[in-house]
């Protein structure tokens, strides 16, 4: 294993990612495609499969004895001061999962859906630093290159954006109250939990530990407390929309191929551990993290699509598939660029 911090370390993380992405991608494609389960029904039952892996493996290792730079007092009970701000991550976890999946449920592209994500992650990485820069909180500038890798990240999913939007043309997307609704509740929560997340990077105090490790797993215990509440929520007082529907049917009248789903969630689960130490990643800003991040995903989702299609006979990637590939490796070119200028400042 390599140092922490160090650009080994950060390949290390990519591979998990990259890795794990792909099979959830290929997973979830099949799912789909072959098994005809509906979309809702796959963020039940491998957001299941997610939990199941992730809550014993932070339990196992003890991440939850989080490194703090201090311990307060409230309401009689005493616990690190990073709890005040991690748990709020959480609950912001816990509501970008399903609008992610809901996002899916438009009448958009697939394609179109992770196009206006991933751009809405890239944009508010860049304004994250902006507002940390200013209040003080980070003392790293963001590189000429971060910013060049920015704009080539988004003619990626520009490229996307524009060829899904033909296919699209009969939704209105901009006048259509669901998908506006559905795509602020995942700006907001997620912003929000990209800044909590280099908040607790960015004020350790001198001689504690980066403890990534435990921010997840705290963050992860409040996220599956509060999908709890929230599912549970829905169950019970929600309206009988299309979406309510096949919620409620995913619970009490489960598809046969139910265990799938959990299966599916398993490498779910374990990308999300590489997901989050690749966004608090040490000594790099969160315009770096989030590129890196979304760029990973943006490969691995057009490699498990190719997969798909040889081993299942399933769409081959198109031509804005490729394009947006020729953007990706012009980015990762000047990333490169500013990780071995930000690697120098480490020592």
């Amino acid at each position: 294993m390599s140092r922490e911090g160090s650009t080994g370390r950060l390949l290390q993380l990519c591979t998990g990612y990259f890795t794990f992405y792909v099979l959830y991608g290929v997973a979830v494609k099949y799912l789909r495609g072959p098994l005809g389960m509906d979309g809702i029904a796959v963020l039940t039952f491998t957001t299941l499969g997610g939990v199941g892996i992730v809550f014993p493996i932070v339990v196992a290792r003890k991440w939850y004895r989080l490194h703090s730079n201090a311990s307060v007092t409230k309401f009689g009970l005493t616990f690190p001061s990073e709890y005040l701000y991690i748990i709020p991550s959480g609950i912001c976890t816990a509501i970008v999962i399903p609008t992610t999946t809901l996002m899916y449920t438009l009448p958009i592209t697939v394609m179109v859906a992770m196009t206006i994500m991933r751009a809405s992650i890239i944009i508010i990485s860049r304004l994250v630093d902006a507002i940390q820069i200013r209040q003080g909180l980070l003392d790293k500038r963001v590189y000429k290159e971060e910013n060049i890798a920015i704009v080539l990240a988004l003619g990626a999913v520009g490229v996307h954006l524009y060829f899904g939007a033909k296919e699209n043309s009969g939704f209105d997307f901009l006048h259509n109250t669901a998908a506006l609704v559905i795509l602020g509740c995942y700006i907001t929560f997620y912003a929000i939990r990209i800044y909590l997340m280099n908040y607790f990077k960015n004020t350790r105090a001198a001689g504690v530990k980066l403890d990534n490790q435990g921010f997840f797993a705290i963050e992860q215990f409040a996220a599956m407390a509060a999908m709890a509440v929230i599912a549970g929520s829905l169950l019970l007082i929600a309206g009988d929309g299309p979406r309510m529907t096949l919620f409620r049917a995913a619970i009490s009248a489960p598809p046969t191929t139910w265990h799938w789903g959990i299966i599916a969630g398993a490498p779910f689960g374990l990308a999300a551990f590489f997901s989050v130490f690749i966004y608090m990643f040490k000594g790099r800003t969160a315009t770096f993290a989030g590129l890196v991040n979304r760029l990973t995903s943006l490969v691995a989702g057009t490699v498990a699509t190719l997969l798909f299609w040889l081993v299942f006979d399933g769409t081959p990637p198109e031509t804005q598939d490729w394009l947006a590939l020729g953007f990706i490796v012009l980015a990762v070119y000047f990333l490169t660029a500013a990780e071995r200028r930000r690697a120098a400042e480490l020592p």
